[in-house]
């Protein structure tokens, strides 16, 4: 792996804190901060892709996981298998509600179409190949041309490999460039999950809240062809053999241990600039906020008579939920805070010191001045068009989706646009086959009438008149007008069937012409104005990529010297984060926060009802004190969740907790209301992660749920 030339410089001077998400190939850099909290492994081993542990961590494209036995079980979190067991569930079997357990592997579920194990093996910084001599004397759309037919290159070169998936990732504000090379397991099944009650006991009341007890894990399994190959699903299909995986600790942690966490964080915000922070926290989250709740409410109106209904939107809700609470938590910190203002006054530094230089001036000052000209810009245009997001019929998405994929297959591969390219096709395939299970037409057709009256209402200004003509609205329309619209509209097409669907992935361009299905024909009449406006966006994109690109070069400088390093933005791409196990000392509202919850705090908060129905099984083995070896003397019982330090965000579901010894110790699964707002503005003091602790996920499978045959294979029975 090419490390980053703009980072090490400044790595050395790094005080130790609890902020960071590192990439693998830092570590060996900050090898002193690694040892003097507590990490007992060579910090150089962490570094290598395939080695332990970190040939054990997996992307499942959104959250994290781990292997932990040579049989390809992976370990993750409830709420990253909750599709997955809402999609293999009926009112008949709610496998959601009661949970489920596979006894052998003949009874493991295929996971929700799409699903898929990534094992990260190669990282390389391609800076130099996509930023080339060329395409640095361009700009606009000329540039985000030029450079992503760069990235389709390396993409298609990387992967010649079979059975691998490539991208190229980008990193400090399209400063750098790294291609990710990941092994692509295609068959992936479900193994065994806790009943709702268990895996989001607490539900949505006590999500990103403290103290917490929940036991948010689950289990898949991983499958190729008898010859090791990665492959779709087929009964003849083997469970995967990886080259490591996790041992389980034989002791928990405790208050003051080293722990850390290797997964894929989303996305944080970090290195942003004061007008972005406004325009998100002053009107963008707001926005969205507003939205999610009234999507929340619909979807409750419509399915709350039919059991079937409920499961198709379980998982959509849950991630309404989710993020509707984040998103809320993140203003709530922002409001009265000096958060702006403090932003403000760095870029306002930043500036200074740039301008007190002629040779800083000439390399800075005019792309910084660009970069927030076009970032207003890009904001405007993202306000203008927030409503239509929400506007559109999912069936009409589909319908441009698949009109796109046929147009695009009439290129040769290397000149499709990136995303519908021969590479990308089984992904088409399973969202269209995971229709099936997470769409009903009436819940949809509320949706869409609340949010298109809603967008109807704009000025006609606002408006995308060929959005307007392809479904017969005009500004000003009423929801009594709207509806009859919306009613043609649904009942002209049949793309609800799913072979009727599936039929669509494999016509022409002039088969969708000569179609009168209604999404179809409404996605024919957007399509010539949808590609202007991606030319438009690109224009400014290639614009935005440049001069982000070299105030970012600036910000680093500058950091630079004052001794500060910089680490990259999470972006979805495998990261290390480490710490400690901590309690909180008192907050704002006067209560500390124990490092530990436990069994009691179950007992203390079931209801049997709602979002605090715990299982009986559950409740019956606490009551009879049936603890096993998983019993802590100083807690009292056995431990359920633990906060710790560590720097984490979306997309870190599911990671691996590992002790200095690089042994599960937990699964990482959320953070504390009050400081998620870290994504843009990190406190070290105030920042919690919380962990499901092993021990309580080793009891509930014994003494519960009796998954021998998993803590047989975990090595722990």
């Amino acid at each position: 792996m090419k490390k980053s030339l703009i980072l090490l410089s400044a790595l050395s001077n790094l005080a130790f804190a609890n902020e960071g998400m590192w990439m693998p190939q830092q570590l060996p850099d900050i090898a002193a901060q690694l040892k003097a909290a507590g990490l007992k492994l060579d910090p150089a081993a962490l570094s290598k892709l395939t080695g332990f542990p970190m040939g054990a961590i997996v992307s499942l494209g959104g959250c994290s996981a781990s292997f932990v036995s040579p049989q390809g079980l992976v370990v993750t979190n409830h709420h990253c298998a909750y599709n997955s067991i809402a999609h293999n569930s009926t009112p008949e079997r709610n496998l959601l509600e009661n949970g489920f357990l596979a006894k052998t592997l003949a009874e493991e579920l295929p996971a929700t179409p799409g699903s898929r194990v990534f094992v990260t093996t190669d990282v390389d910084n391609v800076s130099a190949k996509v930023i080339t001599a060329d395409v640095s004397r361009l700009n606009g759309k000329k540039r985000a041309d030029a450079m992503e037919k760069n990235e389709k290159a390396l993409v298609a070169e990387c992967e010649k490999d079979a059975g691998y998936r490539c991208n190229v990732a980008a990193y400090y504000g399209s400063l750098e460039f790294y291609l990710i090379k990941q092994l692509e397991i295609k068959d992936v099944r479900l193994v065994h999950a806790p009943p709702l009650g268990v895996g989001k006991f607490g539900g949505d009341t006590d999500n990103w809240m403290w103290p917490r007890q929940t036991g948010d894990y689950s289990y898949f399994r991983a499958y190729v062809s008898k010859d090791g190959k990665s492959a779709d699903f087929s009964k003849d299909n083997v469970p995967y053999v990886p080259k490591h995986y996790l041992r389980l600790a034989k002791e928990g942690v405790k208050e003051g241990d080293f722990v850390m966490v290797t997964g894929y964080p989303g996305r944080t915000n970090r290195h942003r600039l004061p007008s972005e922070v406004s325009y998100t926290f002053d009107w963008n989250y707001p926005a969205y906020v507003k939205a999610s709740g009234e999507q929340l409410a619909i979807i409750a109106r419509e399915t709350k008579d039919s059991e079937d209904k409920k499961l198709k939107y379980a998982n959509q809700v849950a991630g309404i939920n989710n993020y509707y609470k984040n998103r809320q938590g993140m203003l709530d910190s922002y409001a009265g805070s000096d958060f702006l203002a403090r932003k403000q006054k760095e870029h306002a530094d930043l500036k200074a010191w740039v301008n007190a230089d002629a040779a800083r001036k000439k390399a800075y000052a005019s792309d910084i001045d660009q970069v927030e000209k076009l970032i207003a810009e890009r904001d405007a245009q993202n306000r203008r068009d927030f409503l239509l997001a929400y506007s559109s019929p999912r069936l009409l998405n589909t319908a441009r989706t698949l009109y796109r994929l046929a147009n695009e297959s009439t290129k040769p591969d290397a000149e499709r646009k990136s995303g519908y390219q021969v590479r990308d096709l089984p992904r088409f395939k399973s969202s269209v086959a995971a229709v099936e299970r997470s769409y009903d037409e009436g819940v949809d057709k509320a949706l869409t009438l609340n949010f298109l009256s809603e967008y109807a209402a704009q000025p006609a200004a606002e408006h995308n008149a060929n959005f307007d003509a392809a479904l017969g609205l005009k500004a000003g329309m009423k929801e009594a007008d709207i509806k009859p619209l919306l009613e043609k509209l649904y009942a002209g097409s049949k793309l609800g069937d799913k072979d009727e669907r599936a039929a669509w992935l494999e016509r022409k361009p002039a088969d969708f012409k000569a179609s009168g299905d209604s999404f179809i024909k409404a996605a024919v009449a957007m399509y010539d104005e949808s590609l202007k406006r991606e030319a438009r966006d690109e224009e400014l994109g290639g614009k935005t990529q440049q001069a982000y690109a070299n105030y970012m070069k600036a910000h680093i400088a500058y950091m630079n010297s004052k001794g500060e390093a910089v680490y990259p933005d999470a972006n979805s791409t495998l990261r290390v984060t480490f710490g400690k196990v901590a309690g909180r000392a008192a907050g704002a509202d006067g209560t500390s926060w124990k490092a530990f919850t436990t069994l009691n705090g179950i007992v203390a908060k079931a209801t049997g009802t709602g979002e605090f129905n715990a299982p009986k099984a559950q409740l019956d083995a606490i009551k009879a004190k049936d603890f096993g070896k998983y019993y802590e003397p100083s807690l009292k019982s056995v431990p359920v969740n633990f906060l710790a330090t560590l720097d984490i965000t979306g997309g870190n579901s599911g990671s691996a907790a590992l002790n200095a010894n690089g042994e599960l110790v937990g699964l990482a699964f959320d953070g504390t209301l009050d400081s998620i707002i870290s994504d843009w503005d990190f406190n070290d003091e105030n920042t919690r992660s919380i962990q499901l602790d092993l021990r309580y996920m080793l009891w509930e499978m014994k003494h519960v749920d009796h998954a021998d045959n998993l803590l047989k294979e975990l090595n722990v029975e």
